[in-house]
């Protein structure tokens, strides 16, 4: 399902934040689909400035397929929005639970999301920084607590 396009006037803050909205419920649902139905086919998306930019939709799924695997309890909110013509800048704040660890990640960062003349992202660039700030836990890390092996003896 697509999201609402607005290729008529993207600096309206209406066609912003449905963009805005429609990332976050993908993000938080961890939803691949929901995330892709945003994207062009022939998309560029650089999550992080220091990994090789991925290209085209099989690559995008890739990165959120990963993402909706590693993570649980995903949250995300746009802290300030702004439009510059086909390009929509975003400074937000969330967090997520690692599941084979527990560990929950709190991030901060920016997302540039260049668009098209339709309304769909045609090249996302994202700035994120990261710290673990405890264990979540309402979640069982991946294989749960070591198994403790008992000796001849009982021990």
């Amino acid at each position: 399902r697509r999201h609402t396009r607005c290729s008529r006037d993207w600096s309206s803050d209406v066609c912003s934040s449905d963009l805005v909205r429609a990332w976050k419920r993908a993000w938080e649902r961890r939803d691949p689909d929901g995330a892709l139905a945003l994207f062009r086919e022939d998309a560029e998306a650089r999550p992080d400035p220091f990994e090789p930019a991925l290209a085209g939709s099989v690559a995008i799924r890739g990165w959120w397929n990963d993402f909706a695997e590693r993570y649980v309890h995903a949250e995300i909110d746009a802290e300030r929005v702004w439009t510059s013509g086909r390009t929509v800048l975003v400074a937000w704040h969330g967090a997520v639970t690692e599941r084979r660890s527990a560990e929950r990640i709190r991030l901060r960062g920016f997302m540039s999301l260049e668009l098209d003349g339709d309304g769909l992202i045609a090249r996302w660039r994202g700035w994120p920084a990261s710290r673990i700030v405890g264990i979540d836990s309402t979640v069982r890390p991946e294989g749960g607590p070591a198994e403790r092996v008992e000796g001849a003896d009982g021990r």
